[in-house]
C-alpha cells in the first residue's frame, strides 16, 4: 500500500500536544541576556539625540545600544538587498535601529540588553529620545501628501500596468459595463508563536535559533550586514507556531540582536509581545481598486480593465511582489480577451506591507468576483449561470494566458475543471433550493443569503528546494531539506513521499528541516511551495537510493535489478522473500571499511541529493458557497453554512490537506468579517490588542463542508499542488456575495473587506434613508 496518499497522522503532534514542543523561548541557554527594544511613539519624526544614560544606570543592564554603536561590527547600516524584480528599492529598506529618522510607530530606536526582559523593558522606558515630529504621509492615494522619509522625493516605490489584448475594443463594443471602486483593508498575520530570535555566541560560532520561514534567507541577511565568519554561521528553526507570511521576512530587529551579540561577545535573545507584533510585524495591504468590467449581451466577458494602488508601508522588507500577484491573476479563472491594470506601489508612514497568507490572490478574488456579482446583477442573471459563461472549460487545459509570472514564464494554468467544481458544489449546496428558503425566512423577518465565488492560486513557486536521503549503516532513513515546517504539516507529508520509495510507514523516516547546517541550500516556506518543490525533490532523491540500493543487492543476492523489489526496509527478490538484504546493511557496505574492497560501479554512501527545478507554477483552484444571515439592526453577520470544493492536485495526505484547508477558509472568514487593522488620522495604529482586532473564533466558524477534486499537475512527479493558501481565497469574496444577497431588499452594496458590523448598519440606514427620499 503507498504511504502517499494515505491518511498518516501527523508526526509532529505528538510532542506539541503533551507539551514537548521546543520553540525558540524554550532552548535552554546559560547565561543568555534578554534584548527589549526602544521604539518610535510617532508615525514621523525626526532624531534630534538620544540620551541613554539613565537606562544604562539600571541594575542589570548589560548595554543600550543605538546604530552608531553597532556600526563598529555592521557591514552596512542599512539593510540594502538585492530585488530579484529589478525594482529600484535602494531608499526603502529598513536600517538595523533607526538613522535619525523613524518613519512608523514601532519604529526600533535602540536595543536594550539586560539579564532579563522586565529590567530591559523597565530600562528601556528610561531612554530619552528628543523628537522633531514631522507631517506623515497615511493615505497611499495622496501621493502628493508629505515624504514618509527626508531621502525621498516622492512615495511612490514603482509604477507599470500588467495587460493584454486589445482592451479599447473590449469596451467599446460593449454591451454592459459594471465598474466599483473597492477597498482591501489591512490585516496581519497572527500565529500563536510570535517572532523570535536567539544569538548564541561560541569561540568561533554562531548558532541562531529563529521563529522564521526561510532560515538559508536569514543566514544569507546576517552574512551581507553583520561583521560575522559567514562559513561559521547557522541558522536553525526550532517548531514554529505557525508563519502565515509575516515570518518570511528578514527584519531590523533579528540583524540588531546578532550584531549586539556580535558586538557584546555574549548570547542575547529577544521575544516578540503581542504588541510589537500588531505595531511592527508585516501585514499587508491596503489596497485600493477603481476597476470596471466590458461584457457582451449574453455576460460573456470582453475586458476588464482599471487602477490598483498598493500601500507597502514605510519599508520594503522583501520585493515588492503583492500588487503583482494581484493584478496578474485578477481574471482568476475566467476567460477575459483583454485586460489592463495600472499598476502603483506607494509608501505610507505605516506597518511595513509583506505577505501575509495569499499574497495578493484573495484581493484579486475579491475585486473579480465583486465585478461578476456586479454583471449578474446589471443582466438580472443567475450569479452561478454568469460564472459558467465565462470559465475557462476543462477541455481548454492547459490554458495559456498572456501574462508573465515574476519568473518570466508563461501564466498557464496546468490542469483543472472548473465548471466541473462549481456544478458539483452548487449541487452540494442546494443552491436552486434556496431561493425558497430565503423567502421563508424574510416572512419570518430574517434575512439570509447566499454567496458564491471562485479562486486561484499559483503554487509551488520554484526555481528549486533541495532535498538528501540518507540511509545510515543502522538502517536509519533520514530526509533533509532546506524546507521549513510552521506547523503545517511539512515533516510528515515529505516522511510519507520518502517512505514509500522503500516500503517502510512514514514514523520509520526522520526529518530534518529548516536548519542550514542539515542542508547547504534552501529557499523556506511561502507560496504554498513546499510539498511541490520540497516533496518532489524529496521523491527523485529517495528514488535515486532505492535504485542504488537494488544495484548493490542485485550483486549480494545474484539477482537481476529488475527481479527486486523494496518491502519493510529490505530489498528482497520477488517471489522469494527470504532472499533479502537489509538497507542499513547496504549502507554499512557502502559505508567503506579501510584497506578493503569496495563496490567498482557504485559511489560510496546510501544517499543522494536532489534540486528539483521547476518554472511553472501549480495552480491550486476553489469554489465556495456561503449561506450567511445578518442582523440588520446590529450589523452582525453569522455564517449558517460553508460548503468548499477544492482542487489542489494529488493529495499527499488527506488529513493535512483537510487541516489546511479548514484553516485557510477561518483565515478568510477573518479577512470577510472580522480583521480590521486600523489607523487615525494621525498615523497612529489604533487596534493593537485582541479586543480591538477581532479574529474568528470556535463560535464564528461553523462545521465546514469541504470537497475535493484531483487534477494532478503535470509539472511535477508528484502532481501535488499546493494546500495553504488555496482555501482563504475565495472566501472574503463569497461571503462578501452572501451578505449582498441578504440585504439585497436593501439595495446594499459590499465594496470593502473586512465588512463590519458598523459599516453594514451604516449602508443599510443610508439605503432606507435614500429610498425614504425618493419614495
Amino acid at each position: 500500500m503507498s504511504a502517499i496518499g494515505a491518511r498518516v497522522l501527523r508526526l509532529e503532534d505528538h510532542a506539541l500536544v503533551t507539551g514537548q514542543g521546543r520553540f525558540v523561548d524554550d532552548i535552554p541557554v546559560t547565561g543568555v541576556a534578554v534584548a527589549a527594544f526602544v521604539r518610535s511613539p510617532h508615525p514621523h519624526a525626526l532624531i534630534r539625540g538620544i540620551d541613554v544614560s539613565a537606562a544604562r544606570a539600571v541594575p542589570g543592564v548589560v548595554a543600550v545600544l543605538t546604530l552608531d554603536d553597532l556600526a563598529g561590527v555592521l557591514k552596512q547600516r542599512r539593510m540594502n538587498r538585492i530585488s530579484n524584480s529589478g525594482t529600484n528599492l535602494g531608499r526603502s529598506w529598513p536600517f538595523a535601529l533607526a538613522d535619525g529618522e523613524v518613519s512608523f510607530v514601532g519604529e526600533p530606536v535602540a536595543i536594550v540588553v539586560a539579564g532579563d526582559r522586565y529590567v530591559a523593558e523597565d530600562a528601556a522606558a528610561l531612554v530619552e529620545v528628543d523628537y522633531e515630529v514631522a507631517a506623515p504621509a497615511i493615505d497611499c492615494r495622496n501621493e502628493r501628501g508629505p515624504p514618509v522619509r527626508r531621502e525621498l522625493a516622492s512615495n511612490r516605490v514603482i509604477s507599470y500596468t500588467v495587460g493584454y489584448g486589445d482592451i479599447a475594443a473590449a469596451f467599446a463594443k460593449a454591451a454592459h459595463v459594471v465598474r466599483d471602486e473597492l477597498w482591501a483593508h489591512r490585516g496581519a498575520g497572527h500565529s500563536m508563536e510570535g517572532r523570535g530570535i536567539l544569538a548564541e555566541i561560541f569561540d568561533r560560532e554562531t548558532v541562531v535559533w529563529a521563529s522564521t520561514q526561510k532560515p538559508h534567507d536569514l543566514r544569507t541577511a546576517f552574512a551581507d550586514y553583520v561583521a560575522l565568519d559567514e562559513s561559521r554561521l547557522r541558522v536553525a528553526v526550532p517548531d514554529v507556531g505557525g508563519g502565515f507570511g509575516p515570518k518570511l521576512c528578514v527584519y531590523p530587529e533579528d540583524v540588531a540582536v546578532v550584531a549586539a551579540a556580535t558586538l557584546l561577545r555574549r548570547s542575547i535573545k529577544w521575544i516578540e509581545d503581542r504588541r510589537e507584533h500588531f505595531t511592527n510585524a508585516a501585514q499587508e495591504r491596503d489596497q485600493y481598486w477603481s476597476i470596471e468590467l466590458a461584457a457582451d449581451g449574453d455576460g460573456r466577458v470582453r475586458g476588464v480593465r482599471g487602477r490598483l494602488i498598493h500601500d507597502i508601508g514605510a519599508y520594503a522588507l522583501q520585493d515588492v511582489n503583492i500588487p503583482y500577484n494581484s493584478a496578474t491573476t485578477l481574471t482568476g479563472p475566467y476567460i477575459v480577451p483583454a485586460l489592463a491594470i495600472e499598476v502603483a506601489a506607494v509608501h505610507t508612514n505605516k506597518a511595513p506591507v509583506s505577505s501575509v497568507r495569499g499574497a495578493g490572490y484573495p484581493q484579486a478574488a475579491f475585486a473579480m468576483e465583486r465585478l461578476m456579482d456586479g454583471l449578474a446583477r446589471t443582466l438580472g442573471l443567475d450569479r452561478a449561470e454568469l460564472r459558467r459563461r465565462n470559465l475557462i472549460p476543462a477541455e481548454k487545459m492547459p490554458y495559456l494566458k498572456p501574462l508573465k509570472a515574476r519568473s518570466g514564464e508563461p501564466v498557464q494554468y496546468d490542469s483543472g475543471d472548473y465548471p466541473g467544481c462549481q456544478a458539483e458544489i452548487l449541487r452540494a449546496a442546494q443552491w436552486q433550493d434556496f431561493p425558497g428558503r430565503q423567502t421563508a425566512a424574510r416572512a419570518g423577518g430574517r434575512y439570509i443569503g447566499i454567496g458564491l465565488a471562485h479562486g486561484m492560486k499559483g503554487t509551488g513557486r520554484g526555481p528549486f528546494e533541495f532535498g538528501n536521503v540518507r540511509v545510515s549503516p543502522t538502517g536509519q532513513i533520514t530526509v533533509s531539506t532546506g524546507a521549513a515546517p510552521m506547523g503545517q504539516g511539512l515533516c510528515t507529508a515529505l516522511a510519507q513521499i520518502c517512505a514509500d520509495a522503500f516500503g517502510v510507514r512514514a514514523r520509520d523516516v526522520t526529518v530534518i528541516a529548516g536548519d542550514t547546517a542539515a542542508a547547504p541550500l534552501g529557499l523556506g516556506g511561502f507560496a504554498s511551495r513546499q510539498t511541490v518543490t520540497a516533496g518532489s525533490s524529496v521523491k527523485i532523491a529517495a528514488g535515486a537510493v532505492a535504485d542504488k540500493a537494488r544495484k548493490l543487492a542485485s550483486h549480494m543476492l545474484e539477482a537481476a535489478e529488475e527481479d527486486l523489489e523494496i518491502v519493510n526496509g529490505e530489498v528482497r527478490v520477488v517471489g522469494a522473500p527470504q532472499l533479502a538484504v537489509k538497507l542499513g546493511e547496504l549502507a554499512r557496505v557502502l559505508k567503506g571499511a579501510p584497506g578493503y574492497p569496495f563496490p567498482k560501479d557504485i559511489e560510496p554512501g546510501l544517499e543522494a541529493s536532489a534540486t528539483f527545478r521547476i518554472d511553472q507554477l501549480a495552480y491550486s483552484n476553489a469554489c465556495h458557497c456561503v449561506e450567511v444571515e445578518v442582523d440588520i439592526e446590529t450589523g452582525g453577520v453569522r455564517i449558517l453554512r460553508y460548503v468548499a470544493m477544492q482542487d489542489v492536485g494529488r493529495r499527499i495526505n488527506p488529513m493535512i490537506v483537510e487541516g489546511q484547508v479548514h484553516g485557510g477558509i477561518a483565515h478568510g472568514i477573518g479577512n470577510a468579517i472580522f480583521e480590521w487593522m486600523g489607523y487615525d488620522e494621525a498615523g497612529q495604529p489604533i487596534t493593537t490588542t485582541f479586543a480591538d482586532y477581532i479574529m474568528p473564533g470556535a463560535r464564528d466558524v461553523p462545521k465546514l463542508e469541504t470537497l475535493y477534486k484531483e487534477s494532478p499537475s503535470p509539472h511535477n512527479p508528484l502532481g501535488a499542488k499546493g494546500v495553504g493558501e488555496v482555501g482563504v481565497t475565495p472566501a472574503a469574496a463569497a461571503i462578501a456575495s452572501a451578505i449582498e444577497d441578504a440585504l439585497s431588499p436593501f439595495d446594499v452594496r459590499i465594496a470593502q473587506m473586512p465588512i463590519t458590523p458598523p459599516k453594514l448598519v451604516e449602508l443599510i440606514k443610508a439605503r432606507i434613508g435614500l429610498k425614504g427620499a425618493t419614495g
